[in-house]
C-alpha cells in the first residue's frame, strides 16, 4: 500500500484541487511553536534523566531511610523531597503521547483542509531518517567512548552492558528489545527502537485514518496493543505494538484539534481525569511498569488535550516557568539520548561506581549532563533537524521548531 501519489483530478476541477492543496499546506505551515508541547517534553526529559541519576549515584529511598530514619539534616530533607522521582519513568509515556501528536499534527491539518490529501510515504521516511539517525549514531559513538573510559575504572559499573559491534548494530538498526539489549550503559535507548518502529508504520496508520476515521483506528490499535502485551511483553519482547496505543492517543488528539473539536468551558474535569489516571499509574507501578505506562499514557493524554485547548484560548505570553521548561524541551531528545553514560562515567570517576548516602552529588551530576546535552544538541541534533527539513517540499517549508519535528 502506498500513499505517495495524489489522485488525478478531472480537468474542470484542477484549479479547485490545486487551491485545496495550497490551502492545506498553508494551514499546516501555520502551526507554530507550541510552548505547552515543548514544556511537557522538557519536563519528561528532566524527569527521566534525574530518575536514572538517582539510580546511578544514590543508595535509594529504602536503604537511605533505614540508615538515617527520621533525621532532619539538610541532606535527609533534600533526599526525602526527591521521593516522587521514584515514578520518574512516567516520562516515557509522556514522550510517546507527544510524539504521536507531533508526527500526526501536520498531516491532520492538511487532511482537515483537503480530504483528498495523501501522505507521501517515501518523503516522510526520508525526513524521519535524517532527523533520527545522525543523532542516534553520534549518541552511540559517544556512549562507546564514555563507557570505554568507565571500563578502565574498576570496579566496573553493573550498568554497562556489551559495547561490541553486534550490540552497536542492534541498536543502530533499532532492534533492541527484539534482537538484543540496549548498548553499553545507555539503557534509555530501549524506547528509541519503539519510536523508529512507530515511524515505520505511520503511513499505514495514516491510510487507515483516511479510510475509517481516527477513532476507529484508535480502537483497532488498542486491540492490537492488548494482544501484543499478552503475546510479547509478558515474554520480555519489547515491540512497538505493545506501546502503540499511547502513541496513537497523541495522534488522535492532533486529529481532533485539526478537525475543530470544541472544548466546553466546563471541561476542567479533564484535569481531574488526568490526575486520576496518573495516580492509578503510580499505584500500578508497584505491581509492574508496563501496566503503569498504559495508565500514565491515558492520564497525560487527558492533560495534553485540555492544556492545548487552554493554551490556544489564552493569547497572553507564556509564563516564565513554561518558557523555561520549553527551553529544556528544545534539546530534550539530546538529553534523553546521552545522560546515562555521563552519569555512569561520573560515578566511576568520583565514587568507584559505589552508591552514595548523600543525595547532593545527584544534583551535581545533572548540572554536568544538561550543558553537555545542550552542546550535543547544537553540534549534532540541530544540523540533523535542518537536514530533515531540507527534504520537505518547498511549499511546505517553514522555520524549523523542535515541536514540529
Amino acid at each position: 500500500m502506498s500513499d505517495s501519489a495524489l489522485p488525478l483530478s478531472p480537468a474542470p476541477h484542477a484549479a479547485s484541487a490545486s487551491a485545496s492543496r495550497v490551502r492545506s499546506d498553508a494551514v499546516a505551515a501555520s502551526a507554530g511553536k507550541e510552548h505547552v508541547i515543548d514544556a511537557m517534553r522538557g519536563f519528561a526529559a528532566l524527569l527521566v534523566a534525574y530518575f536514572h541519576c538517582r539510580q546511578v549515584e544514590w543508595v535509594g529511598m529504602q536503604a537511605f531511610h533505614q540508615s538515617v530514619g527520621h533525621s532532619f539534616t539538610l541532606n535527609a530533607i533534600a533526599a526525602y523531597l526527591t521521593f516522587p522521582i521514584a515514578w520518574g519513568s512516567a516520562g516515557v509515556p509522556i514522550f510517546f503521547v507527544i510524539s504521536g501528536y507531533c508526527i500526526h499534527r501536520s498531516g491532520a491539518l492538511r487532511l482537515a483542509a483537503n480530504p483528498a490529501y495523501r501522505l507521501v510515504s517515501a518523503n516522510f521516511w526520508v525526513r524521519r531518517f535524517a532527523r533520527i539517525y545522525p543523532v542516534l549514531l553520534a549518541a552511540l559513538v559517544l556512549t562507546f567512548a564514555l563507557d570505554w573510559f568507565s571500563l578502565q575504572l574498576p570496579p566496573v559499573s553493573h550498568k554497562i552492558r556489551e559495547i561490541g559491534l553486534q550490540s552497536f548494530l542492534v541498536n543502530l538498526f533499532s532492534l533492541q528489545g527484539v534482537a538484543g539489549k540496549t548498548y553499553g550503559s545507555n539503557g534509555a535507548l530501549w524506547t528509541l527502537s519503539l519510536e523508529v518502529q512507530f515511524y515505520a508504520v505511520y503511513p499505514l496508520l495514516f491510510a487507515l485514518r483516511r479510510r475509517i476515521g481516527m477513532t476507529p483506528v484508535l480502537a483497532l490499535v488498542a486491540l492490537v496493543n492488548v494482544v501484543s502485551a499478552y503475546w510479547l511483553e509478558r515474554h520480555d519482547i519489547q515491540f512497538f505494538t505493545s506501546y502503540w496505543f499511547a502513541w496513537t492517543l497523541g495522534a488522535w488528539i492532533a486529529d481532533a484539534k485539526a478537525h475543530g473539536a470544541r472544548d466546553a468551558r466546563a471541561s476542567v474535569w479533564l484535569y481531574g481525569l488526568a490526575a486520576g489516571f496518573i495516580v492509578l499509574g503510580c499505584v500500578a507501578f508497584h505491581f509492574g511498569q508496563y501496566g503503569a505506562f498504559q495508565l500514565w499514557a491515558v492520564g497525560f493524554a487527558f492533560y495534553l488535550y485540555k492544556a492545548l485547548a487552554r493554551h490556544a484560548s489564552n493569547q497572553a505570553a507564556p509564563s516564565a516557568g513554561l518558557r523555561l521548561l520549553s527551553g529544556f524541551g528544545d534539546f530534550s531528545f539530546s538529553l534523553y539520548l546521552i545522560h546515562l553514560p555521563i552519569f555512569v562515567l561520573l560515578s566511576s570517576l568520583l565514587f568507584r561506581s559505589s552508591l552514595q548516602m548523600s543525595i547532593w552529588p545527584s544534583f551535581g551530576f545533572m548540572l554536568v549532563a544538561v550543558p553537555i546535552a545542550y552542546a550535543f544538541y547544537r553540534a549534532v541534533e540541530l544540523p540533523a533537524m535542518k537536514w530533515s527539513a531540507s527534504f520537505k517540499p518547498k511549499n511546505q517549508r517553514a522555520r524549523v521548531e523542535p515541536s514540529q519535528v
